[in-house]
């Protein structure tokens, strides 16, 4: 079959990995002072923060409204046999609900809640465009997403939470607490929602190779074809720590590399950096 694979640009997936596998993206929409924007295409993470240390107010994102969504799909009904589009979690957006109703004219396109975000949704894209460049049939795809979904595990280490307060996400004397006390917490995408996980304390250099230590403490259960390293803005000589923290494991046959987009970054802030794998 000639299947085509697409996803939001709340995937994170670098543009060499979208040119390679032929994968589409559709861009949800960034709200920053009275003006919006789309995703990745005329605003970058840097504008954000930019705009924010200048004393701007937070960012807010928007989902991909159904129209939207059925023009894109328009683009590929005629072209493929099937169209897989792969959303944001329905936990974090209603980007999923609006996919649905944008497919409904379509017999060919199926709509995959990722129930992730950032690279753990890049998880279930890879998925689906690995196996579709296999040649393996839409029903043997999907039946495989379903499978590999629940066993994504998909974090991030933060370093300031004055984004997640004032995006209404943390409350600001949570927010103080943690700051007073160089606490960065582990927020981990567990049954489709963001909780918050081990909190650290110390520089965030030491924060962050004491966190890629635990989450890759027990190498035994997860797959070793492929693991995200997916950062916001953050100073080089720490990124270059943490990659040789995972290069040192020997484990991993594939480590991308990826930058967060405006969906996470708005919502985390610079500093933010997250490993994302898949348990067996």
């Amino acid at each position: 079959m000639n299947i085509k694979i697409t996803s939001d640009s709340t995937c994170d997936i670098s543009y060499e990995l979208l040119k390679e596998y032929n994968i589409d993206i559709i861009p949800l929409h960034i709200e920053k002072g009275e003006k919006s924007f789309l995703d990745g295409i005329d605003i970058i993470p840097e504008d954000i923060f930019k705009h924010v240390d200048s004393g701007g107010e937070i960012c807010t994102t928007s989902a991909v409204n159904p129209e939207e969504y059925k023009l894109f799909f328009e683009q590929y009904t005629d072209k493929y046999d099937a169209v897989i589009h792969i959303n944001i979690g329905s936990g974090f957006s209603s980007c999923n609900r609006n996919a649905n109703i944008g497919a409904e004219e379509f017999d060919n396109v199926y709509i995959v809640d990722s129930k992730n975000l950032s690279t753990g949704q890049g998880h279930v894209v890879m998925e689906a465009a690995v196996k579709a460049q296999e040649g393996y049939t839409c029903d043997k795809i999907l039946e495989h997403l379903t499978n590999i979904i629940p066993k994504i595990r998909a974090s991030f280490l933060l370093d300031r939470l004055d984004y997640m307060a004032k995006g209404g996400r943390c409350s600001s004397i949570v927010s103080l607490g943690a700051n007073l006390l160089k606490l960065k917490p582990c927020i981990e995408v567990i049954d489709g929602k963001m909780k918050v996980g081990k909190k650290y304390r110390g520089s965030l250099q030491k924060c962050l190779l004491q966190y890629v230590q635990d989450k890759l403490e027990n190498t035994d259960n997860i797959r070793s074809h492929r693991i995200f390293l997916t950062y916001s803005s953050i100073d080089t000589e720490i990124l270059e720590a943490v990659k040789g923290a995972i290069k040192e494991k020997s484990y991993f046959k594939n480590l991308y590399e990826t930058k967060a987009g405006c969906t996470i970054s708005s919502h985390c802030g610079q500093n933010t950096l997250g490993v994302l794998f898949i348990e067996k």
